[in-house]
């Protein structure tokens, strides 16, 4: 009887001892937290600069008391959560033992042993959260699509007729819960563990301690049965090295689930548009590219895949003269006369990669990207691990946003995430970055599906029921530029109506539309005005 009490009694010891690290953790951040920045006294006049008037001194204090009252309110929030942590424990191992003691004395049946303590269940929360693999999940509409955000923004999905795009967070439980989560990071980059991923992987750690400065991007997503996801992202300006660091709140504190370095500097996106005609639309395309990839990145290679005759010397041209005035010959040209198939165009571009292995964009040419969304895409993708499927913000007809100027702003100003000026694109699987293996191992595109678009859902839905974690996200660095669409008189009556839909959809913002819809009506109104104005006038 008494041998069988040794195994509590040693819970308990671990638990006093745990209980003893934890004030003596929280003693140690309270220290740290009152002892000043090493410089901290040092004025900004006393380098040599110009004198500085009392207002900016007032103005450098209360930001260094908010971010002093922000730290103590993150530290007190742990606190109570790590508190109530040991409090939930401690109640776990007194029942255990209450049982034990029943069980020895003969007045209890067994039963099923139950999870030893909170932190085995916890860890059961995070193997039904997609973080090392992923889940099998039944159609598109299964999976739950992460939010994206930076220091200041969030971009979301769910706008509904009073969320935007693209806000700052509202709610202050919002702004903390983030703050927290960039904090949390920063703690684990900077005082790393031996368990770490980098470790792991081979990859030496930097020495330099991470700022918020430091914070990219972000990646959440909330699953109620489950508990939230956050995937976080740092790296030091100009550097090709990314830390990136997994945590998973269960509906309790913040775990930490690993922290890994990411090399992208060497890290080469084949970028695949498959294409026909258009090819005005290609030029616009081919000077998106050479500002972005050609001009900064570099470590890309772009094949396009022309189907026809008609226009094709003019694309050969345009790509000639990018590889003659920039010395780039990172591009293929692959002629094919066959009728149009995008679905065929970049199964054709992926199986003419003979270098190995890959990370390919699939773009259209009516997408304009940013640099850092190429970090983006290679942050997001892994070979055999995970694939990323963007959500590309959708631009209107800038003839109806921007109806009140005499011309429509460049192209580079129309590219901001406001609801008059947008939408996010979530119904389009079109834009992926994934690895050239994990697409062949796959089984690619089902070329028999005809039509457009039809066949980037079946390869998502292939991606849904594999192994392989699908990362569905907004990005902000992601643009679908507005054409016209054509709905074909060979349509039936119900095809032209969801055509024109569509159309409708992507021609303005539900208000825009509305004051379409409504113009006489203004225009009476106004005349009305203008009539009641002038007989004052003349009284």
């Amino acid at each position: 009887m008494a041998r069988r009490g040794l195994p509590l009694q040693g819970r308990v010891r671990w638990l006093l001892l745990g209980s003893f690290l934890l004030l003596v953790f929280l003693l140690f951040a309270y220290l740290l937290e009152c002892t000043p920045p090493a410089d901290a006294g040092l004025a900004p006049g006393s380098l040599g600069s110009e004198p500085y008037g009392k207002e900016y001194y007032q103005a450098l204090l209360q930001e260094q008391e908010e971010r002093h009252l922000s730290r103590a309110a993150s530290l007190k929030r742990q606190i109570a959560q790590l508190k109530q942590e040991l409090q939930d424990m401690s109640e776990k191992l007194k029942a255990l033992q209450e049982k034990k003691e029943l069980e020895a004395r003969g007045h209890a049946e067994p039963r099923n042993p139950e999870p030893g303590d909170l932190l085995e269940y916890l860890h059961s929360q995070i193997d039904k959260a997609e973080v090392s693999t992923g889940a099998r999940l039944p159609s598109e509409y299964a999976l739950v699509p992460f939010e994206s955000f930076t220091a200041t923004k969030v971009y979301q999905l769910e706008m509904g007729l009073t969320r935007h795009p693209e806000e700052k967070p509202v709610r202050k439980d919002r702004r903390d819960e983030l703050s927290e989560v960039i904090e949390a990071g920063l703690d684990i980059i900077n005082n790393p563990s031996e368990d770490d991923g980098q470790e792991e992987d081979g990859l030496t750690a930097h020495k330099q301690m991470y700022t918020e400065n430091d914070f990219v991007e972000g990646l959440y997503r909330t699953e109620r049965d489950k508990g939230t996801l956050y995937e976080l992202f740092y790296a030091k300006e100009d550097s090709g090295d990314f830390q990136h660091v997994t945590l998973f709140r269960p509906f309790g504190p913040l775990m930490k689930v690993r922290s890994t370095l990411v090399e992208t500097s060497n890290t080469i996106i084949n970028i695949i548009v498959p294409l026909s005609g258009r090819t005005d639309t290609f030029s616009q395309f081919l000077l998106n590219f050479r500002e972005i990839c050609v001009q900064h990145d570099r470590q890309v290679h772009l094949t396009v895949v022309y189907f026809g005759q008609e226009g094709l010397n003019e694309v050969r041209s345009a790509l000639e003269r990018m590889s003659r005035e920039d010395n780039f010959s990172n591009y293929t040209l692959i002629p094919v006369d066959e009728e149009f198939s995008r679905g065929r165009g970049l199964d054709i571009g992926a199986h003419a990669w003979k270098k190995g292995d890959v990370l390919m964009f699939f773009c259209d040419v009516d997408i304009y990207f940013t640099l850092e969304f190429l970090n983006t895409c290679r942050l997001n993708s892994a070979p055999n691990k995970r694939v990323f499927y963007p959500v590309v913000f959708s631009l209107y007809n800038p003839a109806i946003v921007y109806g009140n100027l005499e011309l429509s702003p460049p192209i580079e100003h129309q590219l901001i995430h406001k609801k008059d000026a947008g939408f996010w694109r979530d119904f389009g699987f079109g834009m992926t970055c994934q690895y050239r293996s994990d697409f062949l191992s796959i089984g690619g595109f089902d070329l028999e599906v005809k039509g457009w678009g039809v066949e980037d859902v079946h390869l998502y839905r292939k991606y849904l029921r594999s192994e392989l974690i699908v990362i569905r996200t907004p990005v902000s660095g992601l643009f679908h530029l507005w054409h016209e669409k054509q709905c074909a008189d060979e349509l039936t009556p119900e095809q032209y109506r969801m055509c024109i839909q569509s159309k409708a959809m992507n021609e303005a913002s539900h208000s825009h539309l509305g004051m379409l819809v409504f113009r006489d009506e203004i225009e009476a109104h106004l005349r009305k005005q203008a009539y009641k104005t002038h007989t004052k006038t003349e009284d």
